[in-house]
């Protein structure tokens, strides 16, 4: 986050540095249990549901440029099976650690003389703004690394029938008779051939028939 942005210290992944001080070595741990933000995860694959509960376990410690943050972030993310579409349900934990930096202090933990022109490096640093930092983007990143690309209800699952779209696991020997499509049309004209010696036949019984009754 980009210094001089405005943090509410009423969101509840907000927190204050405050009490931790700027004394390196200092520690401070926090538990926090926090409502999902929207879109926490993989969208349209897996993840937290928004509201749902996410437990945080923190542990700051007080550096020269900052604050380092090293967390556990603990909740149940839901999704569907990529083999099956199931619906399924799986406990995630993710970990992360990220550094806080004073918007005041250069690399080495030293107070800047005069502000930094590097525009694209502090793009990529987060930053504590008057004493807050905002985990959010941390525990995005966590979140989305920590949960499978490819989720599947069970390492086993089969999947879905490719003709009809039976659930496999369900019925282990569900099968269809393939009929190879090269012989298919040999076998309808060989229909079509018996049918016409029927025919030729039952026509052949007719003149026969016909036949017997004028020699009596």
């Amino acid at each position: 986050m980009a210094p001089n942005a405005r943090l509410d210290h009423r969101n509840p992944l907000v927190f204050d540095t405050h009490e931790l001080g700027r004394r390196p070595g200092a520690l401070q741990r926090l538990t926090r249990e926090i409502d999902a933000p929207k879109d926490l995860g993989i969208q349209g694959v897996i993840g937290v549901p928004e509201g749902a509960p996410v437990a945080l376990e923190l542990r700051l410690e007080s550096v020269m440029e900052g604050v380092l943050v090293t967390g556990t972030a603990r909740a149940q993310a839901k999704g569907e099976c990529v083999r099956c579409l199931e619906p399924l349900e799986l406990a995630l934990e993710a970990d992360f650690q990220e550094m806080f930096s004073y918007p005041d202090a250069d690399d080495r933990g030293r107070v800047k003389a005069e502000p930094a022109d590097d525009a694209e490096e502090d793009e990529d640093r987060l930053f504590i703004e008057d004493g807050l930092f905002d985990l959010e983007p941390v525990l995005r990143d966590a979140v989305v690394l920590a949960l499978p690309m490819q989720p599947v209800c069970q390492d086993d699952c089969l999947g879905l029938c490719s003709e009809c779209g039976a659930r496999l696991t369900d019925d282990p020997d569900h099968h269809h008779d393939a009929v190879d499509i090269r012989w298919a049309a040999l076998q309808g004209l060989a229909g079509s051939l018996e049918d016409g010696e029927k025919d030729e036949m039952s026509g052949a019984d007719a003149e026969a028939g016909v036949d017997e009754k004028q020699e009596k």
